[in-house]
């Protein structure tokens, strides 16, 4: 076994059981850290098959970002840990039998019969000059351009949607919503009234400021 192979071989049983750990463990801080062991390895695995690109964008978008903001909602939110213990032990059996299923579908799609170095051989080994970014930008803004903007649009309609089902209607006096409809729509003539008035000129004014002094 050479030193990389058992680099790998670590940074994989790591990423194996800080996964099982993110599923097993009922503290949703710890299983939040867990899961950020889970994207360093991960990591570590991307830039040993020299997808570098990939591994420090896992780093720094996630483990830097998107799990802090994970962090700090799961500490805000008041969470009843008894109630997450409840029924745990009644769908054991059931979450067991499914875990096992899943894991075998996986083994025979993904097992050494069809990704093993015997069949797929060993990483092409690329120069110094060789861009990870170039490879991976190229193909996906001109071959799979139409694909990325899907899946962007997806992604936003996601997001739309998320922010939809979070609002809660209150009272009116409590929280003032637009209607940005009703806004575009909205001409001059419905906020602004010209109203037509006669002059009025005062003769008598010096001898109105005489009988006030």
């Amino acid at each position: 076994m050479t030193f990389e192979q058992f680099i790998f071989y670590v940074l994989a049983a790591m990423a194996v059981v800080s996964g099982f750990m993110v599923i097993t463990v009922r503290n949703p801080v710890k299983a939040a850290l867990w899961l950020v062991l889970a994207f360093i390895s991960t990591a570590g695995v991307w830039i040993m098959a020299q997808a570098e690109f990939l591994g420090l964008v896992l780093i720094l978008v996630y483990v830097g970002a998107v799990m802090v903001l994970f962090l700090f909602v799961v500490m805000m939110l008041d969470i009843n840990l008894a109630k997450l213990k409840e029924g745990f032990t009644r769908y054991l059996s059931l979450g067991a039998i499914a875990a096992i299923a899943t894991f075998g579908m996986m083994y025979m799609v993904l097992g050494p019969a069809h990704f093993g170095l015997e069949v797929t051989g060993a990483p092409v080994v690329h120069g110094p000059d060789y861009s990870n970014t170039a490879a991976i930008a190229v193909p996906l803004y001109t071959t799979h351009a139409y694909a990325f903007v899907l899946a962007a649009v997806l992604l936003l309609v996601g997001i739309v949607a998320a922010i939809a089902l979070t609002i809660r209607r209150r009272a009116p006096k409590e929280v003032l919503y637009q209607n940005i409809d009703k806004q575009v729509k909205t001409q001059a003539s419905d906020r602004l009234r010209m109203v037509k008035m006669e002059a009025v000129v005062e003769k008598d004014l010096p001898e109105k400021e005489e009988e006030s002094k």
